[in-house]
């Protein structure tokens, strides 16, 4: 069947009879493609149940129903799976992650803001954890991974904190790099702009340091905002 050069999507032949199952299935490659919003990306097993509709972008070793398809994207239809093979440049929103997932011609990167022709690209990323505090300070896990440069630090109090009036938000040796003073209250949030970009060399934790106590309760969502680099592929 004659297939449009980019989205794939099929063509009605001259004389064709039951057109309809030609059209509808353009038309539900084009949702899907041009709703441009994905549940995954880089998921290679099937989901159980999954939506009518709903559309994936599979990893490079598919099983099950989506074998064969590395890298493909996997649109539920009718019961069934219609696949769509990815084009240099297909952007598309990870919806469990919230990033954009870009296709280089190569592979599915997400993140990318700008790339070279050899794959070399700069990424951004928002990393998100949720934090239960006790003591002086606590520390989450390495949020802030080697090599990225963190243009800011933000957070929400979700459960009010108790032990401290005020709260700071940094990492280990400078625990108000990002904020001081900070209330309470929940709803209460931090919005940390670093001064200038700031690189880390290793994995570094976010810590919150009470002020003028230490915590009793209270829980926080924290989010790293970073920019990072990937070398030339080839």
């Amino acid at each position: 069947m004659a297939e449009t050069f980019r989205m794939g999507l099929p063509l009605v032949a001259a004389a064709q009879a039951q057109k309809h199952v030609t059209v509808n299935e353009g038309l539900v490659r084009l949702d899907a493609l041009a709703g441009g919003t994905v549940e995954s990306v880089g998921a290679d097993t099937p989901p159980a149940s999954p939506s009518e509709g709903a559309a994936y972008v599979l990893g490079t070793a598919p099983v099950g129903d989506w074998a064969g398809q590395a890298d493909a994207v996997a649109i539920r239809s009718n019961g069934g799976w219609v696949f769509v093979s990815p084009w240099a440049g297909l952007a598309l929103h990870d919806a469990e992650t919230g990033e954009r997932a870009v296709y280089d011609g190569a592979s599915w990167a997400t993140g990318v803001v700008a790339a070279g022709a050899a794959g070399a690209a700069t990424v951004m990323r928002v990393l998100e954890t949720e934090l239960t505090l006790s003591g002086a300070s606590t520390d989450t896990g390495a949020l802030i991974r080697a090599n990225d440069v963190v243009i800011g630090a933000t957070g929400r109090v979700l459960d009010a904190i108790t032990g401290a009036a005020t709260w700071r938000l940094g990492v280990a040796g400078a625990d108000d790099r990002y904020g001081s003073g900070l209330g309470s209250a929940a709803g209460s949030y931090a919005l940390g702009v670093s001064g200038q970009p700031q690189a880390y060399y290793a994995d570094t934790p976010l810590r919150v340091t009470a002020e003028s106590g230490s915590f009793t309760g209270g829980r926080v969502r924290l989010a790293v905002h970073v920019i990072a680099l990937r070398p030339p592929i080839t």
